[in-house]
């Protein structure tokens, strides 16, 4: 299939899952993750009507947004950050999906380029027993949106985000996220985001209320080959 077609066709499995679970497929943000593809293939997803993309890398991310001449998109950086790299981040995201401690917050934090300029982030959650991966542990979730709340207001908590892990099946994970989710609005009752789901496990990310998709190849096609 061309990219319009992969487009259309995962489109379509996206509001079967949501219809399936008894939501509104509009409430449902897809974004494109362009890793390791070229600009041009952002060109051509807004030209397909794609309003959101999403990075993993930093120096990719500012490249592509330097880069970028056509219609407007969100960009979203879904990557492990780097507090040295937080003043790039925060140039060229508009969202930043992986925040996972407080060093983290205050440099994006610190990285604001005047009083009124806002960045969106939400705090990744380790859903796994292993310390290693990505994202703060279930138990100081609550601390760190507490920390951002008080501490940055150039910050804007919108909600969670979390890869299901290796080895465990996804519904019982994204429930667990979806309860820390709740946990989270206790603190900032607006912060109503949950990103989660890939291209395996989207359905069940949205029946656990996932509003936002992290979708790679199945709509880009294969990754270049990048050594």
């Amino acid at each position: 299939m061309d990219l319009r077609s992969r487009l259309a066709d995962i489109d379509a499995r996206i509001s079967d899952a949501a219809r399936s679970a008894g939501r509104d497929p509009s409430g449902i943000t897809r974004i494109v993750v362009t890793k390791f593809h070229p600009v041009d293939l952002v060109q051509d997803l807004a030209g397909l009507g794609v309003t959101d993309v999403g990075e993993n890398r930093q120096q990719e991310l500012s490249a592509k947004r330097e880069a970028y001449a056509g219609d407007p998109v969100r960009w979203h950086f879904i990557g492990q950050a780097q507090t040295n790299k937080a003043r790039a981040v925060r140039r060229d995201a508009d969202a930043v999906h992986s925040l996972d401690r407080t060093r983290l917050a205050d440099a994006l934090h610190a990285a604001r380029a005047n009083d009124a300029d806002v960045l969106d982030v939400l705090i990744q959650v380790n859903l796994t027993e292993d310390p290693g991966r990505g994202g703060v542990a279930p138990l100081g979730v609550d601390e760190l949106a507490e920390h951002v709340a008080a501490t940055c207001p150039s910050l804007r908590l919108r909600g969670v985000m979390a890869v299901a892990p290796l080895g465990e099946e996804p519904a019982p994970a994204f429930e667990r996220l979806a309860s820390y989710s709740a946990g989270v609005r206790t603190v900032v009752p607006d912060a109503d985001w949950i990103s989660a789901g890939m291209t395996g496990d989207f359905a069940e990310a949205i029946a656990a209320g996932a509003t936002h998709l992290r979708i790679g190849s199945a709509i880009t096609g294969p990754r270049p080959v990048h050594g």
